[in-house]
């Protein structure tokens, strides 16, 4: 069998530099073109090296982790131990992500493409057939692109999670806890006493609540809503009514209450709310139930009455 020497340095010289620019991607880093190509030429070499004396440093574990090491200072240098460390584990990431999808679409299409010491070849001839060749120029970029949204999926849900809190709220003898996201977006407060609004998912606390209050809160209408109504409620002096505006929409109004007590459990502490207003919002607020209120960004400027050590 012949072997096209030149096509298979290629196809491995592709794969390093595909993947060395994803791990920038990952760590959201510069990406210097010219230390990338440098890079992947290194870590390609080890195909050159396999058809020479030091075949045998190419096959040893030791002998790719050096290489390896080469490839991520070449492509983003040496600032500190911790910047080169993440830089290396996060390139052995994306390099297994990756790696091992392709062999896993390679084993369930059985394409004629398999490993020889440890560099991507095929089996029919030495240039190769042409669905293999189809299979790594297309599958490759698909799990490329795949592994790149999924982290960054990833790394946003990290963000939100980040920001996830315990919210402990008490109105007279009644109390319940709701998750909560802590969103800067949320500007919301209460034009006469200025306290900021969180708001909640009605539906998730509507049996800690008056049905009366919470039949209110559901109507598209919440004014018309009010106006009609003649029965009055245990909470009708808490209510308040807070307007609020969103793109495309005119003025609307949101019903909310007046709580006794609302308590924040961070990671750190546990802050008590010196005042606030809960809005009832009448949609669900997350699909996927990861909160159940949006915290106002204010509220977390009440005094620590618990430090978490």
């Amino acid at each position: 069998m012949s072997i096209y020497l030149d096509v298979i340095w290629l196809l491995n010289f592709s794969f390093d530099l595909f993947l060395l620019v994803l791990t920038a991607i990952v760590l959201k880093r510069k990406i210097n073109k010219l230390r990338m190509v440098l890079a992947a030429l290194i870590g390609s070499s080890i195909v050159i090296m396999m058809f020479t004396p030091l075949a045998f440093l190419a096959n040893h574990p030791l002998g790719k982790m050096f290489i390896s090491v080469l490839m991520v200072l070449t492509a983003f240098g040496f600032k500190r131990f911790r910047f080169f460390f993440q830089g290396l584990l996060t390139f052995y990431f994306v390099t297994f992500l990756v790696g091992g999808g392709m062999i896993g679409i390679h084993y369930f299409l059985q394409q004629e493409m398999t490993y020889l010491e440890g560099v991507l070849m095929t089996n029919s001839t030495g240039f190769g057939h042409p669905i293999s060749w189809l299979f790594v120029l297309i599958g490759f970029p698909v799990l490329w692109l795949f592994a790149r949204n999924s982290i960054e999926g990833i790394e946003t849900k990290k963000i939100h999670y980040d920001q996830l809190v315990k919210v402990h709220i008490t109105v007279e003898n009644i109390q319940f806890s709701l998750k909560g996201l802590i969103d800067s977006g949320n500007q919301l407060f209460d034009p006469i006493t200025r306290s900021p609004v969180m708001i909640i998912d009605t539906l998730k606390v509507q049996e800690f609540l008056p049905k009366l209050l919470v039949h209110l809160a559901i109507q598209d209408d919440v004014m018309k809503a009010m106006s009609e109504q003649n029965e009055g409620h245990a909470w009708e002096h808490r209510v308040r009514i807070i307007p609020y505006r969103v793109v495309g929409s005119e003025h609307q109004f949101l019903l909310g209450f007046k709580p006794d007590e609302v308590c924040i459990e961070t990671k750190n502490e546990t802050l008590k709310v010196q005042k606030t207003i809960i809005g009832l919002n009448r949609t669900t607020l997350s699909s996927e139930d990861a909160y159940e209120c949006i915290v106002h960004p204010k509220m977390l400027q009440g005094p620590s009455i618990q430090q978490v050590s």
